[in-house]
């Protein structure tokens, strides 16, 4: 099995002066689901290169056995320094795409034209895919082959304003990614701030936020089983 992940390449907090990138968990956790199950992983990012890290995710109260694992991993992190540009990559090469978050991809993913055709090709393709926390922004501008807005009435997940606003960056951040999904007309499922939630629809898998990114993709594992088994008619 071959599974694309595509990590932010944006750095800057808005106009704080401060940091970001993506989320270390939200790497790590699904990076090991993928690999522990025998999967290929190809790491992509708009720039290419090593991308930025969050510092704040690699902070002690923010580590994880999984986070200590990837930082100890010297593959891992070789193929963390050179990640594939995201124009370069094709959906044809691979069986799913997993989007980490962090609050990078709410400035670079979220617009990029390369990420929304890749998406789109992955739709047309009927191939699941999967997107978690601020990544959900990602998929503002996604449309399905037929022309509508993606998200539009799918149940999806994403960060929410309760968490933006625990974290103090709900007036530095472009848009908050539950209000927008709400104006996208996606019916938008949560549960409490910082709880594990993933939530499925269709070819779209979502995750709330840090703690749902292994549970995200290992529902995203058992529908590529269950697209494996199904008969090619059914695809």
């Amino acid at each position: 099995m071959k599974v694309l992940m595509v990590i932010t390449s944006h750095d800057t907090l808005g106009n704080t002066g401060r940091k970001t990138g993506f989320w270390l968990e939200e790497l790590a956790a699904p990076y090991y689901v993928f690999k522990d199950s025998g999967a290929e992983i190809t790491l992509a990012s708009p720039k290419g290169g090593r991308p930025p890290l969050d510092p704040k995710s690699n902070e002690p109260e923010f580590r994880t056995d999984l986070t200590l694992r990837f930082e100890k991993d010297t593959a891992a992190e070789a193929q963390l320094d050179k990640t594939l540009r995201l124009d370069s990559v094709r959906q044809e090469d691979f069986d799913t795409v997993f989007y980490p978050g962090g609050h990078g991809p709410m400035w670079d993913l979220a617009e990029d034209k390369h990420s929304i055709d890749l998406i789109e090709s992955f739709l047309a393709a009927g191939k699941p895919f999967a997107v978690v926390c601020h990544s959900t922004g990602a998929l503002r501008h996604v449309k399905t082959p037929d022309g509508k807005v993606l998200v539009e009435g799918k149940e999806v997940t994403g960060f929410t304003d309760g968490e933006e606003e625990n974290v103090g960056l709900t007036k530095i951040v472009p848009f908050l990614v539950e209000d927008e999904m709400l104006r996208l007309g996606a019916v938008f499922s949560k549960k409490a701030n910082w709880e594990p939630h993933v939530v499925t629809d269709g070819l779209l898998t979502t995750g709330q936020n840090p703690h749902s990114s292994g549970p995200a993709a290992k529902v995203l594992l058992s529908k590529l089983a269950e697209r494996r088994k199904a008969p090619a008619h059914a695809k």
